[in-house]
């Protein structure tokens, strides 16, 4: 009752207080006679003003009887304010809050609109300027703290293109986190062995199959992927090409002489040697690396063969150098061909391989 007692005037005063200068207490002083006498003067002739035609003043805009009618920023609780279909910045600009960038009032506009296209070519020249690169890097197998120290060796920074050569995942110690990380920066990768047997244990598991009785670790990866990760996974080709970089990325090799669509998945995704009778095989003999028999022209970038280490030939550049087994993370970075790599922080898995002569 005390408040209706109030004139206008000072319910804007107390409102605008409030609002604008976060005024937890009103100071009842300004509240004074002085004010009351002139508001009890102005009473009689402010009742014979026409609605219509006072201006809109704070309290009347928080009236019940007027709220339909309030088109303020953001609208009010209750009201429905309706905007012009092309606005897309709230009712004409919202009373100066937001510039207007409709059609009609694009001339009007901060930079007649074009603010927007500026900044892109802005930022597509600076990305032209900076050349962004391709980083190919070998086979990670879960060792996600040397695979962030090996990018930011690298340089790494957005617009490069990083590009994984299978076996991102098993025998070291966090598969899940590598996957998560090569999804989130926009990479891509071919498919390995072991990535390969992760999909399997995921169709076998959507097609009911029970758990196996020893423990796999695929099986336990495929369990804690999330389904985008599961998606980034099932992406992975068995190569990719690239004709303006002359380059090929593959898990483990290709039989020179064929081609290409003309490969065999599972030896892409396993074979090491090729022996001198032409038979290709996964298993490691020291005199028969099938990479000495690729002669081009594109340049094959693998992994798989941690053997033997980094290889390097004329039109084939191998990149497993053994993270896993204590030794480094290495990456190849295009178009120039600088190899960059790192310790490995530690064995995470004991290395037994069968070598032949």
């Amino acid at each position: 009752r005390e408040e209706k007692g109030w004139s206008a005037k000072i319910r804007d005063r107390i409102v605008e207080e409030m609002l604008f200068d976060n005024d937890d207490d009103i100071d009842e002083s300004i509240i004074s006679d002085d004010d009351s006498d002139t508001d009890s003067q102005k009473l009689s002739h402010d009742e014979n003003v026409s609605p219509t035609a006072a201006s809109p003043t704070v309290s009347s805009l928080f009236a019940s009887d007027n709220n339909d009618e309030y088109d303020g920023p953001f609208g009010v609780a209750g009201s429905e304010p309706v905007y012009h279909q092309n606005d897309l910045f709230l009712g004409g600009g919202n009373g100066g809050v937001f510039s207007d960038y409709s059609e009609d009032n694009i001339a009007s506009a901060p930079f007649e609109g074009t603010l927007g296209p500026l900044l892109k070519d802005a930022v597509t020249e600076r990305a032209i300027q900076r050349k962004p690169r391709v980083i190919a890097i070998g086979d990670v197998h879960g060792c996600i703290d040397e695979l962030q120290s090996l990018l930011r060796k690298c340089d790494y920074s957005p617009g490069d293109l990083v590009v994984f050569l299978g076996d991102l995942v098993s025998k070291g110690p966090d598969s899940v986190s590598v996957i998560q990380m090569a999804r989130e920066i926009g990479a891509i990768g071919v498919r390995g062995n072991h990535d390969f047997e992760v999909i399997r244990w995921h169709q076998a598991m959507k097609s009911g199959v029970d758990a196996p009785v020893f423990g796999s670790e695929h099986f336990h990866i495929a369990s804690c992927l999330s389904n985008a990760d599961m998606k980034w996974m099932y992406s992975l080709p068995w190569y990719i090409s690239s004709k303006e970089l002359g380059a090929l990325f593959v898990h483990a090799g290709f039989v020179s002489g064929i081609r290409l669509a003309k490969q065999n998945p599972r030896l892409m995704m396993n074979m090491r040697s090729i022996l001198p009778d032409g038979t290709v095989t996964s298993k490691f003999f020291n005199n028969w690396p099938w990479a000495r028999l690729w002669d081009g022209p594109q340049t094959v970038l693998f992994g798989h063969d941690a053997d033997r280490g980094l290889q390097q030939y004329e039109h084939a550049i191998g990149l497993d150098t053994g993270c896993v087994y204590g030794g480094r993370l290495t990456a190849c970075i295009l178009p120039e061909k600088r190899l960059v790599s790192v310790s490995a922080n530690r064995e995470y898995f004991k290395y037994r391989r069968k070598h032949y002569d």
